[in-house]
């Protein structure tokens, strides 16, 4: 059996002529592809990191319990001067908030302060720490409390 391949030759000649619909891909094509497959990369991964958070932020418990750590901070809003200034006089309204937070929840101080939203606030970490002992509260957190508060919020954020 001999197949005529002569068909085929006119078909590759009258293609390269620009006679046809199909054409083979140029490099400007393939570039647009590149970039469409990128372009459609990086929103899925953007999607996905905010998906990631939210589901993070609504699956557990923080260092607060349910209580996010923004409304902690703004609980201890009068402890804003003293947490930035470690020579400032502590405001006896910040003492009592401090004083009922460490009884109902020890590890949510440290976390506060060191969370980013502090950070935003101009807090420093070492006069906001400070601010149980210059109330003089007896039963304030530990250091070890810190550290753990300070590794759990790096696992958290990042």
């Amino acid at each position: 059996m001999v197949r005529d391949f002569s068909s085929h030759k006119n078909l590759a000649k009258s293609q390269s002529a620009g006679n046809s619909d199909l054409q083979p891909p140029n490099k400007s094509m393939v570039r647009n592809s590149h970039a469409a497959n990128s372009a459609r990369l990086s929103i899925m991964l953007i999607v996905w990191v905010t998906l990631s958070g939210f589901v993070r932020k609504a699956s557990a418990d923080g260092e607060c319990g349910s209580i996010p750590i923004n409304v902690e901070f703004a609980r201890l809003s009068p402890c804003l001067v003293a947490a930035r200034d470690a020579q400032a006089k502590v405001p006896p309204l910040c003492c009592d908030r401090v004083q009922t937070l460490i009884r109902t929840n020890p590890r949510c101080l440290p976390a506060v302060f060191l969370s980013p939203l502090a950070k935003e606030a101009g807090i420093i970490p070492a006069a906001a720490l400070s601010i149980p002992k210059r109330c003089n509260i007896s039963n304030r957190p530990g250091r070890r409390d810190a550290e753990v508060s300070i590794t759990t919020l790096y696992i958290t954020v990042y």
